[in-house]
């Protein structure tokens, strides 16, 4: 594997990392890879996940793609029992997918509001609930979610039903933690603030790009990669006395007095 310093260690442990073609999830499984992780890239479309796994492989990691949608239980489920299947373990479960069309209330449809909360919400319920066997034989088992800091701190027109998928997300890594303490797994997550990943370019012109780094107190927008690094210290052995818990990585966005 190629020579790096990686200040926490993941060795041969199999980590799950939804949404991981592109972005966020890009850079999380890239980053457990490098710190020793056999990785499980799922995502929704196959052509995304295989970039993901050659850049993985280049680099010297192990990587496997599955093709998921996570909008379907069944799918979800599958997904953990191919990968307990195929590799006799699972140690890490990191839910990072996401959807998001920004529509209003009144806008809605209840096909866009069903597949906000499966994918979101629901599918961390079904993913923790297919996992928790192999997770309980772990020898330092994680649960981790991508949240929001629309799910509890601000929100926006046309983002209403993704911030009440994401507060619910945080209840639950509130309330799982509590559960699944006994077993020895920890649950946390992250909560990103402004981060220029490619649908954030797409969303948002770069007079907006702009706007946002500079309202950030720390004058720039925040790199896929600042969230993948917080999730891997989660993931460590360091983080082992964390659980139930949010690290917000927004560049102080979230702090800041509004002026």
């Amino acid at each position: 594997m190629t020579e790096a310093i990686v200040p926490f260690r993941l060795q041969d442990r199999v980590a799950i990392v939804t949404g991981a073609g592109r972005g966020i999830g890009r850079e999380i499984a890239r980053a457990f890879a490098r710190a020793g992780a056999q990785v499980v890239v799922a995502t929704r479309t196959a052509a995304p996940g295989e970039k993901t796994v050659r850049l993985i492989e280049e680099e010297g990691g192990r990587a496997t793609l599955v093709a998921v949608d996570l909008s379907e239980r069944d799918a979800a489920v599958s997904l953990v029992e191919g990968v307990a299947a195929a590799f006799g373990r699972i140690d890490i479960v990191v839910h990072n997918a996401g959807v998001f069309p920004f529509v209003t209330v009144d806008e809605i449809s209840d096909e866009d509001l069903e597949s906000t909360l499966n994918v979101n919400l629901k599918a961390a319920f079904w993913l923790t609930k297919a996992a928790a066997p192999m997770l309980r034989k772990a020898p330092s088992p994680r649960l981790l979610f991508t949240s929001s800091l629309s799910g509890a701190r601000f929100s926006a027109p046309t983002m209403v039903h993704y911030g009440a998928s994401k507060a619910g997300l945080n209840g639950f890594i509130m309330g799982a933690a509590v559960e699944y303490a006994p077993d020895g797994i920890t649950v946390n997550g992250v909560e990103p603030g402004a981060i220029l990943t490619d649908a954030f370019k797409q969303a948002a012109s770069p007079e907006q790009q702009k706007a946002a780094a500079d309202g950030t107190p720390l004058g720039r927008l925040g790199k896929p990669e600042d969230i993948a690094n917080a999730m891997l210290f989660l993931a460590s052995d360091e983080a082992s006395y964390i659980t139930g818990q949010t690290i917000v990585v927004d560049g102080g966005l979230s702090v800041r007095v509004p002026v």
